[in-house]
């Protein structure tokens, strides 16, 4: 097979369907992993109180974003990924071949560039899945280095641009998608960033100790740190070389951060560059958007990430509404303390923060990271609005409403304060209260 042939095959879209080596993506929903059928295609986070229940994210409670169908292996052994494009030499890269290249476990956080929409949409209206405070999660990634995969075809580490002026890596994944017409799902990040083995950019074939499953990329996918969770393309089929930016719809017509003045009569996407680094954020995940609880000590915890492998360097905690702050305290793994940017720390990782307040009476409770940079959250979600709906970094805020309680049995029920509840309603509470105690009673005794 000649070059010609080689860089072809790699760049030639599948049919729908179609068979690819080892790899195809079916045209329907019918081979899906367990799940109900009106939940396809399958977008999907966890609640926020158990996003935080540990440092690293268990594959079961890691977002998931999909396009299309997952893809399907038919045969691992037959699987192949081509690298052509501006370069000397193309080449099929085996999974034995990845296998038999330098392991390395890269901890990092991946982000959506959604995250938080449905809180900007409460501003305006704007486009994209209705992602809450959760899309996003913290892994220990294992794989090769695609510095060091790019080696083996000739490409040197440190590498800006080829000799054929080559000056991007984009990555062509099976998944078929409607916003490519049915065409692949594809990305790319600059040569540079590829070819830096500090970038800690990886093929990565496990995920927390154990393979990948489907819906993150079974068998293969990239894990691009630091960086919009939409360049660590799934299921990938090909790697190329080329001279610009991706020209897919993805890098082009998505996610690129345009001021609020910019709706979608008025958009020109050839004006803003593809989004890459995510910005400074922080989420308090102990508590919900509105909250009643009893007068007292409540923890307030969260994550805070940053891009481009920044540090967090302060969390500040607010508990009247951002006029007074309190630095929260950070930490990653369980007992070593956290120095932002230190050698011992993962630089591509979240950061959880936590803070225990005195709440005496209804309140807002307000969040705001600093990076190593001293780049700060904006205050207010106007100043970060965009039709798009990425990039919600402001200020997170979360309502407090203090209440009274009665009680029955083991029972506890709160009431706002500042809410009129008369004596009927209390009346009714408290007797569904004792007739479920009395249930309960029952049941137990029955079940003796």
């Amino acid at each position: 097979m000649t070059d010609l042939q080689m860089a072809d095959l790699a760049i030639k879209p599948a049919e729908d369907g179609a068979r690819m080596p080892g790899l195809r993506a079916p045209s329907d929903y019918s081979q899906e992993p367990p799940r109900h059928p009106s939940l396809e295609p399958f977008n999907a986070e966890p609640p926020r109180s158990l996003l935080i229940s540990s440092y690293v994210t268990p594959v079961h409670l890691f977002y998931k974003r999909n396009h299309g169908p997952i893809p399907i292996v038919d045969d691992i052994q037959s699987y192949y990924v081509v690298i052509s494009g501006l370069i000397d030499n193309p080449k099929k890269i085996f999974m034995k071949d990845i296998r038999s290249l330098p392991k390395y476990d890269v901890t990092a956080t991946l982000q959506c560039a959604g995250n938080r929409r449905t809180a900007m949409s409460k501003t305006r209206a704007v486009r994209g899945v209705g992602w809450g405070v959760s899309a996003l999660g913290n892994a220990v990634w294992s794989g090769a280095k695609l510095a060091d995969v790019l080696e083996l075809i000739g490409i040197p580490k440190l590498t800006s641009t080829t000799g054929s002026s080559g000056k991007h890596v984009e990555f062509v994944s099976i998944d078929r998608c409607k916003e490519e017409k049915g065409g692949p799902y594809k990305g790319s990040i600059p040569l540079s960033q590829a070819t830096n083995p500090e970038a800690d950019v990886l093929l990565a074939y496990e995920m927390n100790g154990e393979t990948l499953n489907r819906d993150h990329g079974y068998p293969l996918r990239v894990v691009v740190p630091g960086v919009i969770g939409a360049r660590s393309v799934k299921w990938l089929d090909s790697i190329n070389v080329v001279a610009e930016e991706c020209q897919g719809f993805f890098m082009q017509k998505d996610y690129k951060m345009f001021p609020p003045s910019v709706n979608w009569d008025n958009i020109d996407w050839s004006t803003r560059r593809p989004q890459n680094d995510f910005p400074v954020q922080s989420v308090i995940c102990s508590l919900e958007d509105v909250n009643v609880i009893k007068p007292g000590k409540v923890l307030v915890k969260g994550y805070a990430l940053s891009g481009g492998g920044r540090g967090i360097e302060r969390v500040d905690v607010s508990i009247d509404g951002g006029k007074t702050w309190v630095e929260a305290s950070r930490f990653q793994k369980t007992g070593s303390p956290y120095v932002s940017d230190d050698m011992k720390s993962d630089k591509w990782a979240w950061v959880l923060f936590e803070l225990t307040a005195d709440i005496p009476h209804s309140t807002e409770i307000v969040a705001k990271a600093v990076d190593s940079s001293a780049n700060v959250q904006p205050e207010s979600v106007e100043d970060v609005w965009n039709l798009r709906g990425i990039l919600n970094t402001s200020w997170h805020r979360v309502q407090v409403r203090v209440g009274h309680s009665n009680v029955c049995g083991n029972n506890v029920l709160y009431f706002d304060e500042h809410v009129d509840v008369s004596r009927s309603v209390i009346l009714q509470h408290l007797v569904v209260c004792v007739i479920t105690s009395v249930c309960l009673n029952l049941n137990v005794r029955l079940n003796l």
